[in-house]
């Protein structure tokens, strides 16, 4: 192949990921090797690609494509996830665009319009991953919908209902009144907001006294049921055994007493409304309350709220506080500060309310999976998050499971009768026909006669089984593939899911399988701009990625995002580490275009310089390999790439190639570069996670392959012993060299003109190294000598010292006098710095970091120096 002038990022991509997927580097089937596997975080089924999703499917694809240099059948599995709420509203906001309101429509006829939404949008964000360089194993593609993973999750519901896990119960819910549909407590955000608390005054039956009340939320007193009390209150002894007056329906409600009440929170009577708080509920249910719900399925008020009908429970608010200040019911306002549930899905602000609902007891199953991460069964990376993990399930609740939507797995539940306990649970409508018969004992039953519960199941419900059901493993629990590829290796996802998805997938895992889903879960940050805020559409601060990519090419972006990326920590994301990246590309390209593009001499004599350069470079190729590998297994992914990006950038491009680079207009002799090219190879397999498409297209270029012999599926380089003195001595030349090119810049001396060297060696490096510095530093001559030289410039290494003659390269006189003016300078500074630590009450009395600083500056002066004085002595 021609190796082109410049690299063309897009050109490039296209062609190696249209080879890639011809050849079916990325499929994967059952075989004798080891498996590694990973299978996807589904996005949702509407999604596009954020900065998310780069930073998670770049660190998976990292670990996938190592993987198969290492030598396993790598196994990627991508899908999507239908995504309830998120699609409904989608198609639902769809149809409004189009005049069609969804109660109109049959469920059917609305399900025709959802699936003809995501055959059209669904696979949108899978291609965009394929510009990532993301080598999913596309052929396995799964969709939460799928008849095989919707027979799993039926099957599940049924099978956990027989166990008695699954029940119906009526039970205070998060309400999304956007969606109209009920949230699990994971699906809740509570978000700090400011507020008011509102003082208002009940009238006393009977008498003309009044009691005040604080609250938040003043709409809900429709639903008021009781004013409660602390028994042990002393300032209210007075209205034990009365009742209070409900403002503006005038309802009577008792006056009840219980020490739930927070003697120091409001005015200490608190305002009971059990169908509308949690709290509420429990005391209402301790005291035999009347529940009055007064909102309707989208928060607005119902018939209960009489002349605010119809209203919404904000503008509702609005206007009866305007109400209560004109009768002089309402005293007065503060401001209050307290935390708002807000739907994880919508944004809507949830709504406590009873409703009969479907609910997973979660106690006894989620035991397996706390001890699987306690016990490092289940490793999270960081660990940091076991805490937070052994928290939650060690208080979990049981979750609610029905969705009042028509896009998802429709429960299978079916009536048979008037009552709500009137029903069976069955895979499908004939099963549960026959069921039905049996519980009644009524042959009479028809199929007609049977009508399945309207609500859909939690999407979270069917991606548990996610890592299960993609091997087929619910229906076919023995088949060979789930054999095969479960358990997994490794997840990557977001810690904001470790509940949702994470534990409960761990949980389904020990219920269907008796083991743990994968190995390890490495919980990414959050991508964050350099404000700290998060990356999001509505602040406007976040990138568009596939734009990112055409600008700087998905290797850049993919540098660019793990540069600083470890696990569990935020990303603070700028454009620059994109270009920082591409920059790192653009080296790459040049500096194997550099060696590609050299002449070779087969009958040239190998230099020692360039024999000892390879020493040097292999040892630091594996000492920088085991390093890899200590990362990898570590999940320090943006430490891997660090070691990968220093050991290039520097170690390979900027020493190593300087070494060998032969003179101009001369060829390379034959085994330096065989040697070269080889280290060059091993270079781009531990560069190929990162950066997969200029490092195929560089391994391709370099000789003709066969697609056996592509860098994709070629083999990790070998670890073997290191040679650390080549390593040690090493850092001590690199030392010798920048203190020839630090005299050569400031003595003005053109590194086109050789210049002699000189030195008192007290052994601290072998005279082997000596081809290396004289190549480097333009040294005719490197001689070695038993006392200081004069009339040269000095510096020293260690406990060696280094001379460099100045005759006929600079003014001796001016050298002189610049040095002598130096030298004073810095010996008056010397005098005002030892002038300053010497005074008692300044060393006394100043910072201890102060007093640090001046004592450094004391230590540098006399430094410098002694510098200038031994090159002054030189001159000389």
């Amino acid at each position: 192949m021609a190796f082109a002038a410049t690299y063309n990022a897009k050109e490039t991509e296209d062609k190696w990921y249209s080879y890639w997927m011809k050849n079916d580097y990325f499929h994967s089937e059952v075989n004798e090797k080891e498996p590694y596997t990973i299978v996807i975080p589904p996005p949702n089924v509407t999604g596009v690609l954020h900065m998310g999703h780069m930073l998670n499917n770049t660190i998976q694809d990292v670990l996938i494509r190592r993987a198969r240099l290492k030598g396993y059948n790598a196994c990627w599995v991508p899908g999507t996830d239908h995504a309830s709420i998120a699609t409904e509203a989608k198609v639902v906001n769809k149809l409004k665009e189009e005049g069609i309101n969804k109660n109109d429509l049959s469920r059917e006829e609305f399900l025709d319009h959802a699936w003809e939404w995501t055959h059209k949008h669904g696979g949108i964000i899978l291609e965009q991953l394929k510009k990532l360089g993301a080598s999913c194993d596309w052929e396995r593609t799964k969709f939460t919908m799928d008849e095989d993973l919707s027979k799993s999750v039926i099957k599940v519901f049924v099978d956990l209902h027989q166990k008695g896990h699954v029940y119906r119960g009526y039970r205070m819910v998060n309400w999304d009144p956007q969606a109209k549909t009920t949230l699990s407590d994971e699906e809740v955000i509570h978000v700090e907001k400011e507020g008011k608390l509102y003082f208002l005054n009940y009238a006393i039956e009977g008498s003309d006294d009044v009691l005040s009340i604080a609250t938040t939320r003043p709409e809900t007193i429709f639903g008021d049921t009781a004013i409660c009390i602390n028994p042990n209150d002393e300032r209210f002894t007075h209205l034990k055994g009365k009742n209070a007056i409900v403002p503006l329906c005038n309802r009577v409600i008792p006056i009840i007493e219980d020490e739930y009440v927070d003697l120091e929170f409001g005015t200490g009577c608190l305002k009971v409304t059990p169908a509308h708080d949690e709290n509420d509920k429990n005391l209402g249910d301790k005291h035999q309350l009347e529940v009055i719900d007064i909102f309707n399925d989208d928060a607005s008020l119902n018939s209960y709220g009489l002349h605010y009908e119809g209203k919404d429970r904000f503008d509702a608010r609005r206007d009866i506080v305007k109400e209560l200040e004109t009768l002089q019911i309402l005293t007065k306002t503060e401001t209050h500060i307290n935390k708002v549930g807000t739907s994880e899905r919508t944004g809507a602000v949830i709504e406590p309310k009873l409703s009969d609902q479907w609910f997973l007891k979660m106690k006894e199953l989620a035991q397996p999976a706390l001890d699987a991460v306690l016990d490092k069964e289940v490793a999270l990376v960081p660990e940091k998050f076991i805490n937070t993990y052994r928290h939650w399930m060690e208080n979990v609740r049981d979750w609610n499971i029905s969705r009042q939507l028509w896009w998802g797995h429709q429960i299978p539940a079916y009536y048979y009768g008037d009552g709500k306990e009137d029903y069976v649970v069955a895979e499908t409508k004939e099963e549960a026909l026959k069921l039905a018969k049996e519980k009644t004992k009524n042959d009479n039953l028809s199929l007609a006669d049977l009508t399945q519960d309207e609500d859909a199941l939690d999407t979270w419900f069917s991606s548990w089984l996610w890592p299960m059901s993609v091997f087929n493993g619910i229906l076919e629990p023995d088949n060979k593939e789930i054999n095969y590829y479960y358990p997994t290796n490794d997840l990557v996802t977001a810690p904001e899911i470790l509940f949702f998805w994470v534990a409960r997938m761990i949980i389904a895992g020990y219920e269907y399988r008796g083991e743990k889903p994968f190995n390890s879960v490495y919980l990414t940050g959050i991508v964050r701009d350099k404000q700290r805020r998060k990356m999001s559409k509505s602040l406007g601060n976040s990138p568009d990625p596939l734009k990112l990519i055409d600008k700087y090419g998905a290797d850049g972006i993919r540098v660019g995002m793990l540069l600083s990326s470890p696990a569990g920590n935020d990303l603070m994301f700028e454009e620059d580490l994109c270009k920082q990246g591409s920059g790192f590309v653009n080296k790459i390209f040049n500096a194997s275009r550099l060696i590609l593009n050299w002449e070779v001499d087969q009958d040239k004599t190998q230099p020692a310089y360039c024999k000892t350069a390879i020493s040097w470079y292999q040892a630091k190729f594996q000492k920088s390999l085991a390093e890899l590998d200590d990362h990898y297994g570590k999940y320090r992914i943006s430490d891997a790439l660090m070691t990968t990006y220093k050991l290039v950038w520097d170690d390979f491009c900027s020493w190593f190639l300087e070494m060998i680079k032969p003179p101009f207009g001369e060829k390379i002799d034959a085994t330096t570069y065989q040697c070269a090219v080889a280290l060059l190879e091993d270079n781009l397999k531990i560069l190929h996670p990162f950066v997969p498409f200029i490092s195929e297209e560089i391994w391709q270029n370099i000789s003709e392959r066969s697609k056996e012999e592509a860098l994709i599926i070629a083999q990790w380089p070998k670890q073997t012993s290191v040679d650390e003195s080549f390593i040690k001595d090493f850092e001590t030349v690199k030392e010798i060299i920048s203190g020839v090119r630090t005299i050569r810049k400031e003595k003005n001396i053109s590194f086109k003109d050789s210049i002699q060297m000189s030195v008192i060696n007290n052994e601290i490096l072998s005279t082997s190294y000596d081809s290396i510095i004289a190549k480097l530093g333009n040294i005719e001559e490197i001689s070695y000598v038993e006392e200081q030289q004069t009339n040269s410039m000095s510096y020293r290494v260690k406990s060696n010292e280094y001379f460099i003659p100045m005759l006929g390269a600079i003014d001796i006189e001016e050298e002189i006098k610049k040095l002598t003016e130096e030298l004073n300078y810095q010996q008056g500074f010397l005098k005002s710095v030892t002038k300053k630590l010497s005074n008692e009450r300044f060393v006394n009395n100043a910072p201890e970091k102060v007093v640090v600083i001046e004592k450094q500056k004391l230590a540098d002066a006399e430094a410098k120096i002694e510098a200038i004085r031994q090159s002054l002595t030189s001159l000389k």
